[in-house]
């Protein structure tokens, strides 16, 4: 017993220095600050994967504390983020948890932190970063548009064009949080799991994207969503019509990967190189209105069962 908490408390000092360091790098080394930020969960990830989560917690509460001290206050909310980060995704390899549940506790970690640290900077800092960030960008669309009116004698967009965008963006501001999260927790655990493996731990395997399979109540979710829109007519700018944007947002995102997956899928069943994936996925971006129907036939459909057989004809 003595053995095993010297060799746990080893072990975390190592992690933590670690942390630390990768920390160290993403706050000073300006080239490469990416991906010492994107490989800052791994040391925490690594203990959690072996250790109970009470330890996995200590270490990362110390790492943050480490990289306060040698980094400065300006790091502590990332290092907060990816330390926690880092305990959620070991944690649920130490439980021998599924991929889904693992990519979705991930995100959530993400979502909630982000949320706390947005709280912390506006109620002990007095600073909002969404309506910073978006005052910075209203400020260059119109120097933007001076440029070209002194240019061309047009404006590229109208206030009346910029106004409703910005509106939109403001009112589509959650779901485009929630799309980043859950985004930047598949960045992160697609770029670990495999050096945790190579660490020898027994991490999750993730099935090719071609079969992916949403779960069916999506679509449900998408006709409510639908019938809101097209009978009630939600008055904008009331929490309805933002709680109903919102949604909405993230359930065409749903369903423009639904759609992905089925042509990847297409595309393997039908033996064509790697390289048509890489333009159809491209040509989705432009073609999203066709993807989401795709991926609500994929859904609601068993066209893959179709694909399959023709292809075995």
């Amino acid at each position: 017993m003595p053995n095993n908490q010297t060799k746990a408390l080893v072990q975390g000092s190592m992690m933590v220095a670690i942390f630390t360091i990768l920390m160290l790098i993403s706050a000073y080394v300006p080239f490469i600050f990416i991906v010492a930020l994107l490989f800052a969960p791994l040391p925490i990830a690594w203990y959690s994967a072996n250790y109970k989560r009470s330890a996995s917690i200590l270490v990362a509460v110390v790492g943050c504390i480490l990289t306060t001290l040698t980094s400065g206050i300006t790091m502590l909310p990332f290092a907060f983020m990816l330390g926690l980060v880092g305990v959620v995704m070991g944690s649920a390899i130490y439980q021998k948890k599924s991929k889904l549940y693992l990519f979705l506790s991930t995100g959530i970690t993400n979502l909630i932190s982000m949320a706390i640290i947005y709280m912390a900077y506006v109620q002990l800092a007095g600073i909002n970063f969404i309506s910073m960030s978006l005052e910075m960008v209203r400020e260059n669309y119109e120097q933007s548009n001076e440029f070209a009116k002194s240019v061309t004698g047009q404006v590229a967009i109208t206030p009346e064009q910029l106004e409703t965008m910005f509106n939109t963006i403001e009112l589509t501001m959650p779901a485009t949080i929630t799309i980043s999260a859950f985004f930047v927790a598949f960045i992160i655990i697609t770029v670990n799991l495999p050096v945790l493996k190579r660490l020898g731990v027994d991490v999750p395997k993730f099935a090719p994207f071609q079969h992916m399979r949403l779960p069916r109540s999506i679509l449900w979710y998408y006709m409510i969503v639908l019938c809101i829109n097209l009978f009630i007519h939600p008055e904008a700018g009331s929490t309805l019509d933002i709680i109903v944007l919102n949604v909405s947002y993230v359930l065409w995102m749903l369903l423009i990967l639904q759609g992905i997956s089925f042509i990847h899928y297409f595309i393997a069943k039908k033996g064509m190189p790697n390289a048509v994936k890489w333009v159809a996925t491209v040509l989705a971006i432009p073609l999203s209105s066709f993807i989401i129907l795709l991926g609500i036939i994929d859904l609601g459909f068993d066209v893959r069962s179709l694909v399959k057989g023709k292809t075995k004809e």
